[in-house]
């Protein structure tokens, strides 16, 4: 048992149908998610006080998640057309994602109906969450709600990149999966003017989240998601750059812990950077991830990375709620904010990793065990 379970720690993960998972890009995916918690965690701790904040560029992360999506829904599909249908693409990637939605949904329910520091600023008709909780069940945006800012999805507000998701996977499906791979690169080269247009009016590419910008989230989505389509189409054609999960996770990190750039001449620097970060510099790290090896010593922690990256970045915000209305309630010394936002990151990894172990993976097995069923059965 014991030189199984080694074997298993040292030996690629593999999909379903046999294909091994690229090991650095699934660390990597785990560090963005990582990254995205201690933001969150941070940032409420200083009442987001721009000067106070350490990861400035932090929702970035987003947008390298949808690049990533776009390459390994290449690379887990393309080849799959002919034997498979547009139905039953969108039932294998409804029980890959829709599991922890819901749990999602849950958690953000129970977090704004039993939160014991929101006192009144969550006073609201029962039926008003009640009707927002329904729609998240399905990654749809709702109407806000107190105490939730503007958010699209104000019971657990990280859902509304699985709404885009969602947006991505069906272009795919019924449109993208189509087109030859130049036409991929001319809507990249558009959607990335625009992305960068939007970027350089704003100030800024944290947007889309909530109902004012709501234009740009799926903005954010295409140009990633497109890029990373198509560098898996042209994967063969690009340079075999080899750097491992640690400098790239690096590079990542210090691209988004870089400080906020200021506006010079009516120009809105900051803006003009994170388009940068994520039409050049986020490409250029999954090409070398594809690449990659993890690095000596480093698979099993890339391969639990990787496991843990989807539970921990769907389930932690609606404790982070909770923490959001501790923190205003302005009882706690800097030292004990400082001691429990910290203690918040091991938690945050157990919940996540608790989601995962009981949750997704029992409910992704049965779910897939009934999908080959009905294949073998031809309804599927």
């Amino acid at each position: 048992m014991t030189e199984i379970a080694g074997t298993q720690a040292t030996a690629p993960d593999r999909t379903t149908t046999g294909k091994e998972h690229f090991e650095v890009l699934d660390g990597l995916r785990g560090t963005a998610a990582l990254i995205v918690v201690i933001f969150h965690i941070q940032g409420i701790t200083v009442m987001w006080d721009g000067a106070k904040v350490v990861l400035h560029h932090a929702p970035l992360a987003v947008d390298f998640f949808f690049a990533l999506s776009g390459f390994v829904i290449g690379y887990a599909y393309d080849d799959r057309w002919g034997r498979m249908g547009t139905g039953r693409f969108l039932a294998l990637r409804l029980v890959r994602l829709h599991p922890l939605v819901i749990l999602g949904a849950l958690l953000g329910l129970a977090s704004y109906l039993l939160d014991p520091f929101a006192g009144r600023a969550q006073a609201v008709p029962l039926s008003s969450v009640l009707g927002a909780f329904a729609l998240c069940l399905f990654a749809l945006p709702s109407w806000s709600l107190p105490n939730r800012w503007t958010d699209t999805h104000p019971l657990n507000g990280p859902i509304w990149t699985l709404f885009q998701e969602y947006v991505g996977n069906l272009a795919y499906a019924l449109v993208l999966r189509r087109l030859r791979t130049r036409w991929l690169a001319v809507l990249a080269v558009l959607s990335g003017a625009v992305l960068a247009v939007g970027a350089a009016m704003a100030g800024t590419l944290d947007q889309g989240s909530y109902w004012e910008t709501f234009w740009m989230a799926p903005v954010r989505l295409f140009f990633p998601f497109l890029t990373g389509l198509w560098l898996y189409r042209v994967r063969d054609r690009l340079p075999n750059i080899r750097l491992g999960w640690l400098p790239l996770s690096l590079a990542m990190l210090a691209a988004i812990a870089a400080p906020t750039m200021p506006v010079v001449g009516g120009v809105k620097l900051n803006g003009i950077y994170e388009a940068a970060v994520v039409i050049l510099l986020f490409p250029a790290i999954l090409v070398a991830g594809r690449h990659s090896e993890p690095g000596r010593g480093m698979l099993w922690l890339c391969k639990a990375s990787g496991r843990i990256s989807y539970p921990i970045y769907i389930t932690h915000f609606p404790f982070l709620y909770v923490w959001m209305n501790f923190v205003a309630g302005g009882k706690a010394s800097q030292a004990e904010l400082l001691a429990i936002g910290t203690a918040l990151v091991p938690f945050l990894l157990l919940v996540a990793w608790a989601a995962y172990a009981w949750w997704d993976l029992p409910i992704r097995a049965r779910l897939g065990a009934w999908l080959r069923r009905d294949q073998t059965s031809g309804k599927v």
